[in-house]
């Protein structure tokens, strides 16, 4: 399936780029959420016309998401979580609950979404966050899980 991106997403493209994605991808997640437009002559120049338009936008979103990156970058949250006794947690750690407590903390609101996870947080430890906010801003943060 070739869509025409309507805004900058990694690893896929830029504004205005015609890219070939799987169906599912396309159908799901790109034109239903706005990210891009099927390709065709209409459609490409409707957004070769708007493409001034979606990068002054584009520029707007990644300065509002500049300053949140500003606010939470390298800081540090503790969990306090039951745990066995060599040191394995009962439940995983989620993006979720790392975004509420993003959100009480700091009161910086930051979608599940946004927060990358390489490696599962079922352990006692201490683990580096990476936070995809746009496709050129991002931040880490530290998480420390504790037992009770």
């Amino acid at each position: 399936m070739e869509v025409i991106l309507l805004e900058n997403i990694i690893n896929l493209g830029g504004i205005g780029d015609k890219v070939k994605v799987k169906p599912g991808y396309g159908r799901n997640f790109l034109l239903k959420s706005g990210k891009a437009l099927r390709f065709n002559k209409e459609n490409l120049e409707l957004v070769s016309k708007k493409k001034d338009v979606l990068n002054k936008k584009n520029i707007e979103l990644k300065n509002k998401f500049k300053e949140i990156a500003q606010l939470i970058n390298k800081k540090s949250f503790v969990f306090n979580k039951e745990s066995k006794e060599n040191g394995e947690l009962y439940g995983l750690i989620k993006p979720k609950e790392i975004s509420s407590k993003i959100l009480t903390m700091m009161n910086v609101e930051v979608q599940p979404s946004q927060i990358v996870l390489k490696e599962d947080l079922n352990k006692i430890g201490i683990y580096t966050i990476d936070i995809n906010f746009h496709s050129e801003v991002s931040a880490q943060i530290s998480i420390k899980v504790d037992k009770i």
